[in-house]
This record gives C-alpha cells, structure tokens and sequence, in this order.
C-alpha cells in the first residue's frame, strides 16, 4: 500500500506518495518554478523540510513543514557558488582530462584555481574553460542527485583520478554515498546544488596570479551583475605563504590530514605546525624593530582569527629583541550596552567603531605621546558591563611599543592625527588552506564559526545555537568595518593552524548537534558542519602545545584562562 505523508507549506496542506522528490513538490503542487526558469526571476531552486536544505533530487519520506529557497537569498548564494565550482570542475574535465584541476582560497568575489604539477594556466587555457563552462549554461542540462554503492563511488573517484577525494572516502563507512550527475560528469559535493545549469548565468573566470585563475561570482549587495575587479595582493601573498607551508608539512587536502592524525606522524606535525607559526610571529617582531620608529603595534582581524594570543606571542618576541611591549585590547575602552549604537533591527551594534569610546581612546594616546602617565581602563563584560580602573599608570618610555588588538585595529579613524610612521599594523585571519578534496573546499568563515562556537560554549557558556544566530550580524560588521582595510596593514599572518579541525572537532559535534529543527536560523549551519565534520579525524585536545593559539579557543593556555574577546 503507498505510503502517504503530509506536508505543510504555510496553511496550504498537501499529501503526497512518499519518495516525491523535492522537484516534483516545487513544480506540481506549489507550482513554483515554470519549467525552464531563468535566473532573473528569482527562481525557487531547494526547499526546507524542517529546516534542512534539499536539493532537486532529493525525496521526502516523512511529515514536514516544507518552505522554499530563493536564489537570492543567504541559503541560495552558496548553493549558487558551490554549483558554480561543480560547473568548473565539468569544464575542466571535457577541456583538460589529463589535468587535475583543485580548487584553492576565497578571494575577494571568487575562489582561486590551479591545475596541479606542471600545468600553469595561460589566458588561452582560461578562455577554452570559460567557453566551455558557457556551454553548459546554455545546454541549461539538469544536475541530478542520485544514490551509488559506497564501493561504486570509490571505484569512480579511482578510475577518474580524484586520489584526494578516494582518501577523503577511505575514512568513511556509509554503505551508499550521495553524488550529482550533469550529462557524462559525476561529483561528490557537501551542499545543495542548483537543479539547472541553466541559473549558473552570472560569472567571471579570469587569469590570476603567476599560474591560476579566480572564478567570480556576484555579491549578496546585487545578485545581478559582477563586481568591478579589486585585487588583493596582500591576502594572496598570505594564502601563497601557506600553500608554501603546505607544501612543506606534505598536506593539502582532508585526507592527507586524516592520514597523519591516525599515526605516530601527528606529534612531530603538530611541532611543525607550531614551529612554523612561531617563525612568522618573530619575523613580524624583527620587522617591527627594522622599521625605527615604532611606537604602537595595531593588531585586527575578524572574529575568532585569535588576536589576543597573538598579541600576548608578539610582546615576548619583541621584548626578546629589548623593547618593553604594553599589551592593549580596544574591548577596554567600549561603551555599557544601553550606551551603544543601534543596528537596523534597532538592537545594540557592537560591531560598529562608534561602539567604542573613540574620544576617551584617542585623548589615552594622545597623553601617552605627550609623554604623560596615563591609566588605562578596564571593562567588565558581565551584565550591562561597566568600566572601571586598576590605579597602574603607564607612559611611554624609549623602548615602549603599545600593542594594540581589536576589531577596529585598521581603521583610519580610531587614530587621526598621529604620525603613520610611529605604527605597525597586522591583519591576522584564520585562512585554512586545506580542501576537502581537489573541487570542494574548506570555508575559512567555517572554521572561524567551529572556533568561537568551542570558545564562548567555554568562556560565556553561550550555545552553538546563540552563536549561530548571531554570526551573520558578526558577518555584516566584518563587511563593513574589517574587512575593507585590510589593505591598510603593513603585513598579513594566518592565524591558522593544518590540524586544528581534528582537534576542535571533539569539542564542537556535541555543541552542534543540541541545535534542533526548530532552530529556524541556525539548523541549516549546524547541519551542514556536522556533516563536513563527519570527514574529520578526531585528536585528542592535550596533544595541543600550552602556549599555541589553539588554546585561545579550547581553553588551557599559558596565557589566559578565560578569553572573552570578539
């Protein structure tokens, strides 16, 4: 007898055979989609069912709230981006079969590519896989979902090559695995994809670098058009460093991470990890004390990139090289919350620059320059918070530097007036360099979210779910107050270290997995990182040094035992 489930879409009630696809519901009873549609329309292209995101492909086999995804929408923007790589992948195979395309960092609008080896792309190889990947839009071919043997799907990845997505599946059990199908070509993705490749209508693939490219894609602020072009030559040189790195410790990909932590390799590679971050934090010192005139070291970065133990790692490095470094964190000098600007949502914005006490900030250095004793504040985050004093003056003698973090670090106005060539500023961002697998990468803004949901559960004992619900506000102020001077520092470091995804990965899956389907903003997250780190080899945390950044999050550093910064 068929098996009938009900499905709610508002107060519209409708029953359907269970095993209907996704497709079949948006068409034939929400009648939804026309049968070709286009891109400009804002087509519905998933659908939520309690609260998880499918795809086309996929069927319904039980009782549901159903509600549709628009493309443009947060949801549809990275179904877009992710079927958008897969159609690059497409290309790259019908052009270049000999060639291992994998796909690198986020930069700006776009993911950066290389082909791996020898291959250095030129702008004719650039110009056949975009004519290529055109093709494919225009065919408008439908993606399928389907369900394959977990033995299928390994002989596949085999046969075609993908060695670093057959080692990614040799630490996973499941007996079938779900892949997407376009015309000839099959992939394994960790998202939705479009059901058409007919709505992957508005790109840019262009020639980057010394021997790759950069895939545009629009920008949540207009759906409809590519940006103009803004180079960022100081983050690429950064995840250049780090492929360099990369190279160095033997590890590029999730699989091979997975190899080195189920063996006796993970305690000299986390040494190496270590070693090398240490280097690159005492080459800034050195380019702090080259430059002479130094008197405040400007530390920024957004959430979660670890600026306070990298302000505490920067101090010893500099008072090795004779200087008396005053460590300064900007969350000191905000204002109570009933004091703070509000958000659009006329809520408290601590993200703004106006969240903070500028003039109270701004006449501290100005005394500190002049010479003058000055006692810093304090701030108490409890409650309302409040400000309050310790009574221990400081001025600024001849081997001072303040070391300065916060948010707002780069920003030209938190410091009007004082002479640029007395400071130093540092970007610092958690950029992961490790892929899943050649085509599907691994979020920086992911690993970001894995740290801060570990560190607050910790420190403010604030949910995964009350983390999650917060981040796109965290996401808007970085937008809009980080991000655009990231420019202005003197250097970039990455605050990232290659195996801390198997070290926060025990701490993180219980955090997320209390986040429950009625959590209407924060499931689809909390799914989707639960089933990237499904992928991960879990290590213990005491494997973890006393002193490494890591600690900033999982807690037991040397430094602190309670960080409450942002």
């Amino acid at each position: 007898m068929e098996h009938i489930i009900n499905l709610r879409f508002g107060n519209k009630k409708i029953e359907v055979p269970s095993g209907t696809r996704v497709s079949a519901i948006v068409s034939h009873e929400l009648k939804l989609n026309s049968s070709t549609p286009s891109y400009g329309e804002n087509p519905v292209i998933a659908l939520r069912m309690n609260n998880e995101i499918l795809s086309f492909g996929a069927k319904l086999s039980v009782d549901a709230d159903i509600e549709p995804v628009r493309l443009f929408s947060d949801l549809g923007k990275r179904i877009y981006r992710h079927t958008l790589s897969y159609l690059l992948a497409y290309a790259s195979e019908k052009v270049f079969p000999q060639r291992r395309l994998i796909v690198g960092h986020a930069l700006g609008d776009g993911f950066y590519y290389t082909f791996d080896g020898i291959y250095a792309l030129d702008e004719n190889d650039v110009k056949l896989l975009a004519k290529a990947m055109r093709e494919l839009v225009d065919a408008n071919l439908p993606i399928h979902q389907g369900t394959v043997s977990y033995n299928d799907a390994l002989r596949h990845f085999k046969d075609k090559g993908y060695l670093a997505t057959e080692m990614l599946l040799s630490y996973r059990n499941d007996p079938t695995l779900e892949l997407f199908r376009c015309g000839e070509f099959m992939d394994i993705t960790y998202e939705p994809l479009l059901p058409f490749t007919g709505l992957v209508e508005i790109w840019e693939l262009k020639p980057y670098g010394d021997r790759g490219m950069l895939l545009r894609y629009p920008l949540s602020s207009d759906f409809l058009h590519i940006a103009k072009f803004r180079d960022n030559p100081l983050l690429f040189s950064v995840f250049r460093e780090n492929k360099i790195w990369g190279n160095i410790l033997k590890v590029n990909c999730l699989g091979e991470m997975n190899n080195i932590c189920g063996s006796q390799e993970i305690f000299t590679f986390i040494r190496m990890n270590e070693d090398l971050q240490h280097r690159r934090i005492a080459q800034i010192a050195d380019m702090v004390e080259q430059k002479g005139t130094v008197k405040v070291v400007f530390i920024a970065g957004p959430s979660s990139s670890g600026k306070t133990t990298f302000a505490i790692r920067l101090s010893i490095q500099l008072r090795l090289l004779g200087f008396n470094p005053i460590q300064i964190s900007l969350d000191n000098y905000y204002r109570p919350k009933d004091q703070a600007p509000l958000d659009d949502e006329g809520k408290p914005d601590l993200e703004v620059l106006q969240a903070l006490d500028l003039q109270l900030f701004q006449q501290n250095l100005k005394d500190l320059y002049a010479g003058e004793a000055v006692d810093l504040p304090k701030f108490d985050f409890r409650e309302n918070g409040r400000r309050y004093y310790e009574g221990k003056p400081i001025n600024l003698k001849n081997n001072t530097i303040l070391v300065i973090e916060g948010i707002h670090g780069l920003n030209p106005m938190l410091i009007p007036g004082i002479d640029r060539s007395t400071t130093f500023k540092i970007y610092i961002s958690a950029l992961t360099q490790l892929n899943l697998d050649d085509h599907n990468r691994i979020s920086t803004t992911d690993n970001r979210i894995l740290r801060r949901i570990v560190r607050d559960n910790r420190t403010r004992s604030t949910t995964a779910q009350q983390t999650l619900e917060m981040w796109p506000s965290v996401e808007r102020g970085e937008t809009r107050h980080i991000f655009p001077f990231q420019n202005q520092a003197d250097v970039m470091i990455n605050s990232a270290l290659e195996y801390e995804l198997p070290v926060l990965k025990p701490y993180a899956e219980p955090l997320l997995k209390t986040v429950k389907p009625e959590a209407y903003d924060a499931y689809p997250t909390a799914r989707r990182l639960l089933g990237f780190l499904e992928n991960v080899y879990p290590i213990p945390a005491d494997l973890v040094p006393s002193d490494s950044l890591l600690r900033e999050f999982i807690g037991g550093s040397e430094f602190h035992s309670e960080c409450h910064t942002s």
